[in-house]
């Protein structure tokens, strides 16, 4: 399988009692959103292996989760730090306009005077919004505005327009 059939979705924080639980530091929004997902991928060195989640569900600030045949501590411990991914076609589709964060990663960013600022290596939330982290000759970060500094989404050219001048 490609790279690009999966999309990760948190990573294996830490161990969690002796009967094998995981922590895990999910990227979905809310936290335990993680654990709707059945089949999760791991990855160790460059192979992903496919485990079957048991059992998940929040634990004070974070998520703990149980994978089938994990069924103690040592067992357990060689999966930290370990990704955690689904497969693309795991997810649910998008409205028109809405975009994974994955696919937006590694996007040129362009203003509209053509002026190349980077590309996006990640983001992150805020609250107020999400915010492009654009790294070019330098590190700009772009609220991540439809409309505002966000003007257009071309994945098919892998780009995208924003309303930016470069000095900032």
């Amino acid at each position: 399988m490609s790279q690009d059939e999966f999309i990760i979705m948190g990573r294996v924080s830490g161990l969690f009692g002796v009967r094998g639980w995981l922590k895990i530091y999910s990227h979905t929004s809310p936290r335990e959103g993680i654990v709707r997902y059945r089949d999760w991928y791991l990855k160790r060195g460059d192979d992903w292996k496919r485990h079957r989640l048991v059992a998940g569900r929040s634990q004070g600030k974070g998520v703990v989760a149980q994978l089938q045949g994990i069924d103690d501590r040592d067992l357990a411990a060689p999966l930290v730090n370990c990704d955690i991914a689904v497969r693309r076609e795991q997810l649910p589709p998008l409205e028109s306009g809405e975009y994974y964060w994955n696919d937006l990663q590694g996007l040129r960013v362009l203003n509209l005077q053509g002026i190349e600022l980077g590309v996006v290596s990640h983001l992150f939330e805020t609250g107020a919004n999400d915010v492009l982290v654009v790294r070019g000759e330098r590190e700009r970060l772009i609220p991540y505005t439809k409309g505002e500094a966000i003007r257009e989404v071309d994945l098919e050219h892998g780009r995208i327009i924003v309303d930016w001048d470069p000095d900032f």
